[in-house]
């Protein structure tokens, strides 16, 4: 199952030699900030179901979906709520829901990860994006990740934040992940043999950088880190070809290996690459997405859980 919200951006952004901040317009902007669902058997080739539109009527962005150890599916995402003063007191929050089917969500809380972290001056981040969770079998706690900035746009010196919690309702307090000579967004988690793959999003550009926008990888023996940065192949260093981001890893189900699933953001496509071993990838030519999916997070579904929300949401065209 590959879930996902739908966007064409409307703008590219650019930094130019004396740092200034340019927008360029991209042709058709879009914007669908609900969940979507898509399936495949072979992890290259997805059919949306529900004819691409949502399967429920709640904003949010960039949502990682996850089975839970006590069979519970939890759903974490950016676009978080609540009132002005709450955001002025607390900082941004993230979307927490919960399912039992996939089918019927339940809206359980905003949470606030980043309510005792301020800089130097005070101030609160301005964000928190793609919040995702990775469930520890031996400590039965779940580490909570995302990207946070107190720059005024989220991708300027951006560094990857976690916590603990082991019942979603007290949270250990949040403290730096990964903060590499980069700003980084988007961040996923993969474990293979005893090591922790730390996929995420390289968030440098401009005419001083070059373009690099791309996905990356850092390995760890803890999941708290320190992480060591692989250098890649492409673009000194990176894994997958720029402008990309949102990053999704699973278990090639076809071929030994792993899939590496990533969107293309400024050109309204997606990508997949494979892997042997989660650090050398080569690029799929043959595969097809949902129209307009974005930052798509997956999981494995059983045959019956497939055909569910295939009855649930079915394809009139």
């Amino acid at each position: 199952m590959l879930t996902y919200f739908r966007q064409r951006y409307p703008t590219r952004i650019e930094i130019n030699a004396q740092g200034e901040t340019i927008e360029v317009p991209l042709p058709n902007p879009m914007l669908e900030a609900k969940l979507h669902m898509a399936l495949s058997t072979d992890g290259r080739h997805w059919t949306a179901i529900n004819d691409n539109k949502p399967i429920w009527d709640q904003f949010m962005r960039d949502q990682y979906i996850h089975r839970g150890a006590d069979g519970l599916w939890r759903l974490i995402a950016t676009g978080g709520g609540g009132d002005a003063e709450n955001r002025k007191q607390y900082g941004p929050s993230v979307t927490y829901a919960t399912s039992k089917d996939l089918i019927l969500w339940k809206f359980e809380k905003y949470i606030h990860l980043m309510k005792d972290v301020k800089d130097e001056s005070g101030q609160l981040v301005r964000n928190i994006w793609a919040p995702e969770f990775y469930y520890d079998e031996t400590t039965k706690e779940y580490t909570i990740f995302w990207s946070s900035s107190f720059k005024d746009a989220g991708w300027k010196e951006s560094r990857l934040w976690y916590c603990k919690t082991k019942d979603w309702e007290n949270f250990s307090p949040a403290k730096v992940l990964f903060a590499p000579p980069y700003s980084v967004i988007d961040g996923t988690l993969i474990k293979h043999q005893g090591t922790y793959y730390l996929f995420h999003k390289e968030e440098e550009f401009g005419v001083k950088t070059g373009e690099r926008r791309g996905i990356r990888v850092a390995t760890s023996k803890n999941i708290a880190g320190p992480y060591e940065i692989f250098k890649g192949p492409l673009n000194h260093g990176q894994i997958a070809p720029t402008i990309t981001e949102g990053p999704s890893v699973m278990k090639d189900p076809i071929n030994k290996g792993w899939l590496l699933l990533y969107d293309y953001p400024m050109v309204d496509q997606y990508g997949v690459s494979s892997s042997p071993d989660l650090l050398n990838w080569k690029i799929e030519k043959n595969v097809s997405m949902p129209d307009d999916a974005r930052h798509g997070s997956l999981s494995k579904l059983s045959a019956v859980e497939a055909k569910d929300l295939l009855t649930t949401f079915p394809n009139t065209k």
